[in-house]
């Protein structure tokens, strides 16, 4: 079925998604939230309508839930029943509704529920495939309802997620990726879930500068300190290089967070430079980047306590 537009323009007040169990609607779920949609999962049909009023422009224009995503499907006891008048009354009420149908290969279902080993909703004792196929024939209806269908038999979690934000949107670039730059120090442990790790400990250490030992990689003067040396110009600008590559290819992958770590031995001063520096370089690329500083101030502890 070709994909119909939504009346008016922007993007949907509502999004109804269904679909045959196991085709990835918990992932779609996933993907409207990090939209900003406020997402329900098995709304009852009775509350529709109530629901509905969130969604409408209150007394003073503005609704109290600007865009919602509802999964209804076939844990609804009502649902094939009454499907298809409960959204008639929700377009009748002037909302912007957009049904997505989401389905997937008799084989695909059988595999993703033989891996998760979760009962399917339609099994009556008839074995798993018959509960799959029942269930099709059942939303027949349903899905000729629909203005969207989108066959998830070849979709990975990842690339359901990208088709789904380029699709619904409301600015058609999807939620921003967050950057976490993370310096550290080798000697306290490498933190763990890191994306990319860069070792800066072949840049000069100002803790072999006294007047620098002290200080940090915050300190105007460790920064000017290290922005003298040539190395630490140019690790910058291979480091921003290779970032701008990559992180453009995360983000298509459906990666919402990315963390770079960036090592030295300590963790006070090069890599706090180092990390501050490919913050800000980033932001200026149009990344939302900040840097983390996990061990700049453990340093400082332990002299204390000498």
């Amino acid at each position: 079925m070709a994909e119909q537009e939504v009346e008016g323009e922007g993007s949907p007040d509502i999004v109804i998604i269904t679909g045959l169990s196991g085709s990835g609607m918990s992932s779609a779920t996933n993907a409207f939230e990090d939209l900003g949609y406020f997402c329900v999962d098995n709304m009852p049909l009775t509350l529709l309508p109530t629901f509905a009023r969130l969604v409408q422009p209150g007394e003073d224009g503005l609704a109290r839930i600007e865009r919602a995503a509802l999964v209804v499907n076939i844990r609804e006891g009502q649902f094939l029943s009454e499907f298809e008048r409960a959204l008639s009354l929700l377009r009748e009420q002037g909302l912007r509704v957009f049904v997505l149908f989401l389905e997937a290969s008799d084989e695909v279902l059988q595999r993703r529920f033989s891996e998760t080993r979760r009962p399917h909703p339609a099994e009556t004792g008839g074995g798993l495939l018959e509960a799959i196929r029942d269930e099709r024939a059942a939303m027949a209806h349903i899905r000729s309802l629909a203005d969207h269908i989108t066959d998830t038999s070849e979709h990975t979690v990842h690339t359901l997620r990208r088709l789904l934000v380029e699709r619904f949107s409301p600015n058609m670039e999807g939620t921003p990726m967050r950057v976490q730059v993370l310096s550290f120090g080798h000697k306290y442990g490498s933190p763990p879930e890191m994306e990319l790790l860069f070792d800066v400990r072949h840049l000069p250490n100002p803790y072999f500068v006294a007047e620098l030992r002290d200080l940090s990689g915050h300190d105007r003067r460790v920064v000017e300190y290290l922005k003298t040396k040539p190395e630490v110009a140019e690790t910058l600008r291979r480091f921003c290089e290779l970032l701008d590559y990559l992180l453009p290819l995360y983000k298509r992958e459906g990666k919402s967070y990315v963390t770079v770590g960036i090592g030295c031995t300590g963790g006070r001063h090069r890599s706090v430079m180092v990390a501050n520096a490919l913050a800000r370089r980033l932001r200026r690329n149009g990344f939302k980047a900040q840097a983390i500083h996990r061990d700049v101030k453990k340093a400082k502890r332990r002299a204390r306590g000498r």
